[in-house]
């Protein structure tokens, strides 16, 4: 997996994550900012984006899954 900056967490992966290998990896490496990854290619990109974004695009993809 990608390394973080010094002193941050390590990445967890999707609770939703099969045993396959296309799995969202996430880590919070400081206050303010949420870090995302794909396991299928651990040294492609990493996405980084705040709390508050993340936040929003999971609530945005719940309630589509409740609405069909």
């Amino acid at each position: 997996m990608t390394d973080l900056p010094a002193g941050s967490s390590s990445w967890q992966k999707s609770s939703y994550c099969a045993q396959g290998n296309s799995c969202v990896h996430i880590a919070t490496p400081a206050p303010g900012t949420v870090c995302l990854t794909e396991s299928s290619d651990p040294t492609g990109a990493i996405l980084r984006t705040t709390p508050a974004a993340w936040a929003a695009l999971v609530r945005t993809l719940k309630e589509r899954r409740t609405h069909g």
